[in-house]
Order: C-alpha cells, then sequence, then structure tokens
C-alpha cells in the first residue's frame, strides 16, 4: 500500500474513533412516600420550587472535594431537575395527605388552592459512594387568611454504591422526608 493509501487508512480510522461517543445514560428522582386512601378534599398547590443554581443543569453535578464538584457529561437528569424536583414533592404530598388535588404551581391553575407550598432548595449535594444532602427551607401558605409558616428541614441519606442510580434514589428518599414535613405542617393548619 502507497503512503498516501496508509495515511488515508489512519484518518478513516481516527476519524471513525472520534465520532463514537458513548451514550447518555438518563435519571430522575421518584416519589417515595407511603400512600394513604384518597381521603381528602383538601387543594394544595406545590411551587414555586427553587434550587441552586450549580446544580440547575442537565448534567448530574458531584462533590469530589470540600470546594470542587464534577459535572458528568454523560450521566444526566432526564428532565430539568427543578421541575422533577417539584413534581416528586407534589406526588408524595398527594400520597401523604391522601388527596387528588395537589397541583403544580404555576403549571397548572392553582388559584383556589387551600394551601399553597413554596420551596427554596439550599442545598442539593450528591458524593458518589456517601450520601446525598438536601437542605431546604419551606412555607406553607394557609390562603382562606394568608397564614404562614415557615420551617427549614435538612436532609443526609446514605447511597449503598458508587452509581449515578443510586445517587437519585437517595435523593428521591430525602425529597420523601422533605414532603413528610411538609405533610405534617400541612395538617396541622
Amino acid at each position: 500500500m502507497s503512503l498516501a493509501g496508509r495515511f488515508g487508512t489512519l484518518l478513516c480510522a481516527l476519524a471513525a474513533g472520534c465520532a463514537t461517543t458513548p451514550p447518555a445514560r438518563l435519571y430522575s428522582l421518584s416519589a417515595a412516600a407511603t400512600s394513604v386512601p384518597i381521603s381528602s378534599n383538601l387543594s394544595v398547590s406545590v411551587g414555586p420550587v427553587s434550587i441552586p443554581a450549580a446544580v440547575d443543569r442537565p448534567q448530574i453535578v458531584v462533590a469530589t472535594a470540600a470546594n470542587h464538584v464534577q459535572l458528568d457529561d454523560f450521566d444526566r437528569w432526564a428532565s430539568p431537575l427543578q421541575e422533577n424536583l417539584s413534581s416528586v414533592i407534589a406526588d408524595n404530598l398527594a400520597a401523604l395527605l391522601g388527596t387528588s388535588r395537589v397541583t403544580r404551581f404555576p403549571k397548572t391553575s392553582s388559584a383556589d388552592a387551600d394551601v399553597r407550598v413554596a420551596v427554596d432548595v439550599q442545598r442539593f449535594e450528591s458524593v458518589r459512594g456517601q450520601s446525598v444532602t438536601l437542605d431546604a427551607v419551606w412555607a406553607v401558605r394557609r390562603m382562606r387568611d394568608g397564614f404562614v409558616q415557615t420551617h427549614r428541614t435538612r436532609v443526609s441519606e446514605p447511597v449503598r454504591d458508587n452509581s449515578f442510580e443510586s445517587l437519585a434514589a437517595a435523593h428521591s428518599l430525602a425529597a420523601a422526608r422533605l414532603s413528610q414535613g411538609i405533610a405534617g405542617v400541612v395538617r396541622a393548619l
């Protein structure tokens, strides 16, 4: 084979190697609260739910040291994390409160809600093989008289192994614990 032919073959091999990209692996949070039978007509509007800018991206952000995080281009959230977390909190509250009348603000009309829940996540940290941390300030407002209660929930859940699937599962459990605290306050109103 001539030198030009070998060079062309080498270029084709290099181009083929560069064109192969591993597929993205997608993860999502899921509702983890234990359901109770539907027994309430209470209407709850969840939102806004905010998350820190550092984790508000498609890539899963992993803490690797005290002041260092790493983004993984191939391990990503299946949908925007803020929307996924808002949906999970709403699903958990519906299960915990025994009502089918839980909506997400502003996705659906919540003007007639009995209770409004706003959540400001201060910290959403993932450490592979160790733990996840969810730290949120949240407020429950009774709409008929404007009475508001503000609380803070700090939750740390262990991660069973080094996988991203385990990180997502641990964050789902942390969101369930946050939802339990919110449901307790809503019930007491």
